[in-house]
């Protein structure tokens, strides 16, 4: 079998960025080059951990991966482990958005940018409302905006995904409703800008992606696992910001997984313990405390199709499915010399397709 390659576009030398380069305003534009894919799908994703404890998330897609439309996504999950959602999607009339900079709008929801002077740190907005729901946010940057290389990862000639991040580290203010009242937000933010024009389900085995914050640190990652025509090969991108500047862009991450555990709500196993690390520069444990969220990806298939029958015999091949962990962190950073060491809590995801 021939083996397809899988090509991350870093600056180098070697898997990684020797220089690391600010994003610019077009890096958050809708992408006119995909719009004609097959597969395109384009979506710019918030979310944010608020000081009561609430998680909120909010994102608009220019076409989501499923259905090819523009649609709308809300997620609040509350301290207690509730979660409350609203997902819809739309015409494609109803979609606008900017080649220049992020300036989205999806029926009357709306996320964008304002630059100030040369220099500083831009400022987003997104305000989405639907269905007794809304997320009418603030996020002002407190680490400059990071890509991976040139922010893309190619499939042989099977297309791309791109992962921008103009917000790896935000101020959060602003309100959240749902259930009829209104709550003042106040935390600490994220946003990414995704685009895909080749079938995932055809190339990617299984990714984990997350972050952390610390006072000091933020970092960033996603680990990215092809299938077998690809060469079972993986992308591995991770950065590291040291206050407000961006110490780290690399590829050359390992990952060691264990304590394997099955959930039954997602029908699928997951590891209890995940370790990250570049020798001599970063380590990172995570050793999940609950799961937030997760998802059999089977069940969203139509039952009539997928009976008890054929499901136990596409389970003996695959098992797709997604979780939210939050998890204890144990962080070490090298630095100008120094080691660091730090501890906390934390969010991150795990998605399979096989």
């Amino acid at each position: 079998m021939k083996i397809e390659p899988v090509i991350d576009e870093w600056s180098g030398p070697g898997e990684k960025d020797g220089t690391i380069v600010p994003i610019t305003a077009k890096d958050n534009a809708v992408n006119r080059d995909a719009v004609g894919s097959k597969f395109y799908g384009e979506w710019w994703y918030f979310d944010a951990r608020l000081e009561d404890g609430h998680v909120v998330v909010g994102f608009l897609q220019a076409s989501e991966l499923l259905t090819r439309k523009p649609g709308i996504e809300i997620h609040v999950y509350k301290p207690s482990g509730e979660k409350l959602s609203v997902v819809k999607k739309f015409p494609a009339s109803e979609l606008r958005a900017s080649e220049e900079k992020c300036d989205v709008w999806v029926g009357k929801n709306h996320c964008w940018v304002e630059w100030p002077e040369e220099g500083d740190l831009p400022t987003h907005h997104v305000y989405i409302s639907e269905d007794g729901m809304e997320l009418d946010l603030t996020f002002s940057s407190e680490v400059p905006g990071w890509k991976p290389g040139k922010g893309r990862t190619r499939y042989g000639d099977r297309g791309f995904f791109s992962w921008v991040v103009p917000i790896p580290r935000a101020r959060v203010e602003g309100t959240v409703k749902f259930e009829g009242k209104t709550l003042q937000a106040a935390g600490i933010g994220y946003h990414d800008h995704n685009v895909i024009t080749t079938d995932a389900r055809r190339i990617i085995s299984w990714w984990y992606w997350g972050r952390l914050y610390t006072d000091d640190f933020t970092l960033l990652y996603a680990y990215v696992r092809t299938q077998k025509r690809f060469g079972n090969v993986a992308s591995k991108p991770l950065m590291v910001a040291y206050r407000d500047k961006v110490i780290l862009s690399s590829g050359e991450m390992e990952v060691r997984e264990s304590g394997v555990t099955f959930n039954d709500t997602a029908n699928r196993t997951y590891p209890a313990v995940l370790e990250l690390e570049i020798p001599d520069q970063v380590y990172l444990r995570f050793d999940v405390k609950r799961i937030i969220d997760c998802q059999d990806f089977l069940k969203e298939l139509n039952p009539i199709v997928m009976n008890a029958a054929v499901r136990w015999l596409v389970n003996r091949f695959m098992r797709p499915g997604w979780f939210r962990f939050e998890s204890d962190f144990t962080l070490r950073v090298q630095h100008e010399g120094r080691t660091f060491e730090e501890s906390g809590t934390t969010l991150h995801e795990m998605v399979a397709l096989q």
